[in-house]
């Protein structure tokens, strides 16, 4: 039996994703959490086998909450099921060190083969966002401007990117004004923006919103 985690801010979706599950005799929902910090107190407790987790719930989320899971040599592997289908932000969730990422794009079937592929220590990869990482990767020049940031650079540019001033991205990271400020410096300067509105518009471009 894999003991599963599901961490999503919809509650619509893990409602229909436990519905699902009750038709696998493999599969036990054990825990549920609408944000990072539920999701850190649900580990804490145990007995869980695999994280289903969104990258984009309110407070701690993505590459960070990613980053602190695995901190924990005794925390379960982490299986990506989000919207985001844009190869960039997939190849920065895998090398923050989840073992899977699937878009909510495919069918229970592919799921659940992620499911257990991820729970047996393996890793798995959207069959398309697979193919589209493997052309790009043959096609170096085709690699989008905002791959040369850091991964707290490009958490800074999509929450900025949504509107967010400089202190509102200070409290959802839980850092100094001043750290946030300095990131978008440094972002600004790689991506040869020039004001707010540079940001807004290369993040609605390239649908890099949370």
């Amino acid at each position: 039996m894999i003991r599963l985690l599901i961490a999503d801010d919809h509650a619509l979706i893990r409602e229909g994703l436990k519905q699902l599950f009750t038709l696998e005799d493999e599969v036990e929902v054990v825990a549920e959490a609408s944000h990072g910090g539920q999701v850190l107190d649900a580990l804490r407790a145990g007995g869980i086998d695999l994280v289903l987790l969104d990258i984009t719930m309110p407070g701690i989320s993505g590459v960070n909450l990613i980053q602190r899971i695995l901190a924990h040599a005794s925390y379960p592997p982490v299986l990506v099921l989000t919207m985001h289908n844009e190869p960039p932000i997939a190849r920065r969730i895998l090398a923050a060190g989840a073992s899977g990422y699937l878009t909510k794009y495919n069918k229970p079937d592919i799921l659940m083969a992620a499911i257990r592929k991820v729970a047996a220590g393996g890793r798995f990869i959207d069959p398309e966002m697979a193919e589209q990482m493997v052309f790009e990767a043959s096609s170096p020049a085709q690699r989008l401007p905002h791959e040369v940031l850091s991964n707290r650079e490009f958490h800074i540019l999509r929450l900025l990117g949504q509107g967010n001033s400089v202190n509102e991205a200070a409290e959802e990271l839980s850092i100094s004004n001043k750290t946030v400020s300095t990131h978008k410096a440094r972002l600004m300067q790689k991506m040869r923006f020039q004001n707010n509105a540079e940001i807004v518009r290369y993040v609605v471009t390239y649908n890099l919103k949370e």
